[in-house]
């Protein structure tokens, strides 16, 4: 399920979980909250951006601009190193 993130439309009248902004896990199909589920104050649907996955080329390249060196298995109990 997507998570959403929600804050106050007005921060005066705001309680401490919607002024900071809360997270909310809802399926896409669910309509979006007007309020907040603590307060009852008004709420609006904060965009943000989404998680998406990183290719294994780059997680490899920060691996090695990290110092971490990647090993590759020949046989049993037997590695080389490939960087």
């Amino acid at each position: 399920m997507p998570t959403y993130v929600y804050e106050a439309k007005d921060l005066s009248k705001s309680c401490e979980h919607c002024k900071e902004g809360f997270d909310i896990s809802q399926s896409i199909s669910d309509p979006p909250l007007d309020k907040c589920p603590v307060c009852g104050n008004a709420v609006v649907k904060v965009p943000c951006a989404a998680a998406i996955g990183r290719s294994m080329s780059s997680l490899d390249d920060r691996a090695k601009a990290a110092g971490f060196s990647k090993l590759k298995r020949l046989g049993k109990g037997e590695y080389e190193r490939q960087y």
